[in-house]
């Protein structure tokens, strides 16, 4: 299979598919942390969803993509579509600032959609809880790491085009709370600081870190997809 998976910097899905044996390529704006960076493609990826097109990896390799993908992944930023900042919408109280936050979350509504009706026949759209459910419409699936062998509780939603909704494949516990009773483990990496103690999962270092697709889920899309 021909796969491309839309803004991943950790490559954790597209290595899941190299390893079982498909032609997966990453893309985003950002280098890649997931150690092939001949996989990885350096920039955006709207111009390469409709397939039929010419590419260098960040590792200097030349790729042409003839016909469509086979399958889509995407994980568009969530940073203005996720339930969990919707109190920084308030214009009464953050003035101009919750205004520019609105125009900013419109261009991140169009750009998801944009990845969801991308001419391939299989997709999916990852993002976590949040506005896409009312400006589109609800997932077709809601899953969460500890259902596919991570230790962490993290509703993801799925978006799907003529996919299958992931099956579980190990359950595991639901992983350490904070006094909030929210997931310390929620980062792809469980990340600790110098004295091996969790960071918080509202930390600013863990940002990048908690966008990561965990192993287990990423493994069962290549599996179950694949």
């Amino acid at each position: 299979m021909n796969v491309l998976v839309a803004c991943e910097e950790s490559q954790r899905v597209c290595t899941a598919f190299r390893e079982r044996g498909h032609t997966a390529w990453s893309c985003d704006i950002q280098p890649c942390s997931g150690g092939h960076p001949e996989w990885h493609i350096l920039g955006d990826c709207l111009p390469l969803l409709g397939g039929d097109c010419e590419f260098t990896t960040e590792a200097g390799w030349r790729h042409v993509q003839k016909g469509r993908w086979d399958l889509i992944i995407a994980h568009p930023p969530c940073t203005y579509l996720t339930a969990t900042g919707n109190r920084w919408f308030d214009i009464s109280k953050y003035g101009e600032a919750a205004k520019i936050r609105y125009k900013e979350r419109y261009k991140a509504i169009v750009f998801f959609m944009q990845l969801a009706m991308a001419d391939c026949q299989r997709i999916a759209v990852e993002n976590p809880v949040g506005i896409m459910s009312t400006a589109w419409r609800k997932p077709d699936q809601i899953i969460h790491p500890w259902q596919f062998g991570d230790r962490a509780e993290k509703k993801t939603c799925l978006w799907l085009k003529h996919l299958s909704p992931l099956f579980s494949t190990k359950i595991e516990d639901r992983g350490e709370k904070n006094r909030y009773g929210q997931s310390i483990n929620a980062s792809a990496d469980y990340a600790r600081d110098e004295r091996g103690k969790a960071i918080p999962w509202n930390d600013k270092r863990t940002a990048v870190i908690r966008s990561k697709t965990f192993p287990g889920i990423a493994r069962a899309m290549a599996e179950q997809w694949g």
